[in-house]
């Protein structure tokens, strides 16, 4: 019969710290386990991130061709007319630092409103780019739009 005190009688908790290069008869003397020569050998030694053993690595197997214009887009904030409902109030003039503030976007994107849902307050709207829905939406309820 198992008793509870006996349990975890036979394992270890903390596990002790491996000394080597101490001698030989420690049985980690001489090389400390670290083998003969090279550079696994020395300390010091980190082998280069994407190091695949001698192999050629794949960085260098993958064909770089062509050319990509990601880097350079630029990024398009979207706000619909349902949201500027929302958050402004009706004779309000919304400027673009405004929009940014409100719908927490970075000072470089480019803002673009797009006409989902009504818009039933007069706004001044100053906005990159506008749809014509959008447009339409603001105009109809008796605001204007600016592009900046």
């Amino acid at each position: 019969m198992v008793s509870l005190s006996d349990i975890n009688h036979d394992s270890v908790r903390y596990k002790r710290k491996r000394r080597v290069g101490r001698g030989v008869g420690s049985g980690y003397g001489k090389t400390a386990s670290r083998g003969q020569n090279g550079a696994g050998s020395r300390s010091g030694n980190r082998r280069r991130r994407g190091y695949e053993g001698g192999q050629m690595p794949l960085f260098r197997r993958v064909a770089k061709r062509g050319f990509s214009n990601a880097a350079f887009a630029s990024e398009i904030a979207v706000i619909n007319v349902d949201q500027l409902e929302k958050r402004f109030e009706d004779g309000q003039e919304v400027s673009l630092v405004d929009l940014k503030n409100a719908f927490s976007f970075s000072r470089k994107v480019v803002v673009k409103v797009l006409g989902r849902g009504e818009l039933t307050r007069k706004l001044t709207v100053c906005a990159n780019l506008f749809s014509k829905s959008a447009e339409s939406a603001i105009v109809a309820a008796g605001g204007s739009v600016v592009r900046v």
